[in-house]
């Protein structure tokens, strides 16, 4: 009888073993997702059944993204409308996560932007703060406020989204290009200060991307924002969000430190071939 008991509860464990792991379902925290690679990476997690944390300024775009979101994949998304410039908002939003949204399994530091494209003794210093302020400052506070929860854990994946930029600089970009080394940098020292956990770390580093990405640059001009992707087949959102996926679909030992992915007529950040 003793016996029959204990593969009885053998059983039943197994059972509950099974069904927790059917209803756990792994969370990203994706920055910057109303639109662009973000829009895209978002599409990419939900795709392979992921539920999503996803921020941006924008509220109207921001809820637009959710709503198709989980109209053509059936996603849990929770959106979080802030600034990510904006410490302290994005500190509350973070530490007041409801408990089940707090296992972020991938972070992906995607917000940021270029401003401008002047000789740097000219530049505008509200573009330069701007730049600094988003693509670093507010890249190292969401790591900080993340990060602690997943070593708590002992999981995540954190994935930092540069730039070709960030290895060699440009003429009239000096300040960018020196905001996505630092993304670099700081991707390639949080590996080292995490080398003793389960945690990884992977930098991204596009070329050129057709996206509102050169909007944005050139405050709203388009037609010069047009003029970039000229002559060029460029890359797309999709083709960011798929190097993303390949880097969190990894198996748990493997770590993709960085990749690189250019447009095939592009060998530089300063140099394309142009039909």
């Amino acid at each position: 009888l003793n016996y029959q008991f204990s593969t009885i509860n053998y059983q039943l464990s197994t059972v509950n073993y099974q069904l927790s792991t059917i209803n756990y379902m792994k969370t990203a925290f994706i920055t910057g997702a109303s639109s662009g690679i973000g829009e895209a990476c978002a599409r990419k997690f939900a795709e392979n059944g992921y539920r999503l944390i996803l921020n941006a300024r924008n509220e109207q775009k921001l809820q637009a993204v959710a709503d198709g979101l989980k109209k053509e994949f059936g996603t849990e998304v929770l959106t979080l409308l802030f600034d990510v410039r904006e410490r302290e908002v994005a500190r509350k939003a973070i530490e007041t996560l409801p408990n089940e949204w707090k296992a972020i399994d991938v972070l992906v530091n995607n917000a940021g932007l270029a401003l401008g494209l002047e000789k740097e003794y000219v530049g505008d210093f509200a573009d330069w703060d701007t730049m600094i302020d988003t693509n670093i400052k507010a890249l190292l506070s969401i790591t900080r406020f993340v990060v602690p929860m997943m070593v708590e854990r002992g999981k995540g994946h954190i994935i930092n989204i540069g730039s070709v930029a960030g290895d060699v600089a440009y003429p009239n970009g000096a300040v960018y290009c020196a905001t996505k080394a630092a993304v670099k940098t700081l991707s390639d020292g949080l590996r080292m200060d995490l080398v003793d956990t389960p945690l990884r770390v992977t930098t991204i580093k596009p070329g050129l991307v057709e996206t509102n990405f050169s909007v944005v640059r050139f405050h709203g001009d388009k037609e010069r924002a047009d003029n970039v992707y000229k002559g060029i087949n460029p890359l797309t959102g999709k083709d960011i969000a798929d190097c993303v996926w390949f880097a969190a679909s990894a198996p748990e030992h493997v770590q993709v430190a960085e990749i690189l992915v250019l447009a095939t007529h592009q060998a530089s950040g300063s140099l394309t071939y142009r039909k």
